[in-house]
């Protein structure tokens, strides 16, 4: 066990160091260690690396390590191996808060703010879209206890958002439509400064959550009458771990947007690594592990040796897709179909 803790880390800090290289300005090894370490030579490089390569990296370790365990966390609380850090509606809700804003500032004429708004107007309307759709959960969760019933309300919310996104889009003109779909290709170039220290923040606070609930998730996967029989509270446990969910999908999509498949994915890559349903082993190996793909997914986004990029979400969805195809055909397989 240890010994794949430490391999995998050392595939995540051979990726990252890779990722730190790539761009379209090509940069020598040793002049990205020397900046690093303070002593750049080139001014130019030397803003290169630290206010554009060194932010889109760290974002690509907090994007991984959030989704994978909110993934993790979803597939636990609802025993659904197809669930995923989106289950509960939070990307659609996000998904609306920044179409409202986008057809709201248009239309009001104010597109040119500058200073910090600008800068936290987009991440601030998902942030509020996503965590709208999580009090509405909550609400439910109080009143419902059978959890299957709380997915497919948390679907049907999304569903709601997301038919509401549709008609803003439809009402749009060309601008703002080009606006919202770049949006949702997914990006992690435009977290840096203030924005990345909000979602580190952010990020951290949903870990803390999480690494606090590994006894409930454990006890969870064995039932909730099992749960309720050794004490657990079900309805309090479920809060936690929804607030817990909604901190990391939730910022991920605000500050990159709607990434795809990774929340899915990674979870069942760890279990098959690990071989372990233990959240105190699985809940680590999801973290690196994530890190590991989201920055994967990066480098093969600016296709080394090319001056174009492609959108995020599409490669994650294309590393992600057979994973979850896997799933169903071994599910299927061990059903007997």
């Amino acid at each position: 066990m240890v010994f794949l803790f430490f391999s995998l880390s050392i595939i995540m800090l051979a990726l990252l160091v890779f990722d730190l290289l790539l761009g379209s300005v090509n940069i020598p090894m040793l002049e990205v260690i020397r900046i690093l370490s303070g002593s750049g030579s080139s001014e130019v490089w030397n803003t290169i690396v630290m206010e554009f390569r060194v932010p889109k990296t760290i974002a690509a370790v907090l994007a991984g390590s959030a989704l994978s365990v909110s993934g993790l966390q979803m597939q636990t609380v609802f025993r659904n191996p197809l669930a995923g850090p989106y289950v509960l509606g939070i990307s659609s809700g996000a998904s609306l808060g920044v179409a409202i804003m986008v057809l709201g500032i248009s239309a009001l004429g104010v597109g040119n703010i500058t200073g910090l708004f600008t800068s936290f107007s987009i991440a601030g309307a998902a942030w509020i879209g996503s965590f709208l759709v999580l009090l509405i959960i909550l609400t439910v969760s109080v009143r419902v206890k059978d959890i299957m019933t709380i997915l497919i309300l948390g679907m049907m919310f999304g569903s709601a958002a997301s038919a509401l996104v549709s008609v803003l889009q439809y009402f749009s003109n060309e601008s703002m439509l080009r606006a919202f779909v770049i949006w949702t290709m997914g990006s992690l170039s435009s977290v840096a400064g203030m924005q990345l220290w909000v979602f580190a923040a952010a990020t951290a606070l949903g870990l803390l959550l999480s690494i606090f609930s590994i006894r409930v998730l454990n006890v969870m996967l064995l039932g909730e009458s099992y749960s309720r029989s050794v004490g657990l509270n079900i309805t309090m446990a479920r809060a936690i771990i929804f607030v817990s969910t909604s901190l990391l999908a939730g910022s991920v999509t605000a500050f990159c947007g709607p990434i795809g498949f990774i929340g899915i994915a990674v979870p069942h890559v760890a279990r098959m690594i690990f071989r372990t349903s233990n959240h105190m082993v699985l809940l680590p190996g999801v973290i690196i592990i994530g890190s590991l793909v989201m920055l994967l997914c990066d480098i093969v986004s600016q296709l080394p040796g090319l001056d174009i990029t492609l959108p995020l979400n599409s490669v994650a969805a294309l590393l992600g897709i057979p994973i979850v195809i896997y799933v169903v055909f071994k599910n299927q397989k061990f059903a007997g179909v």
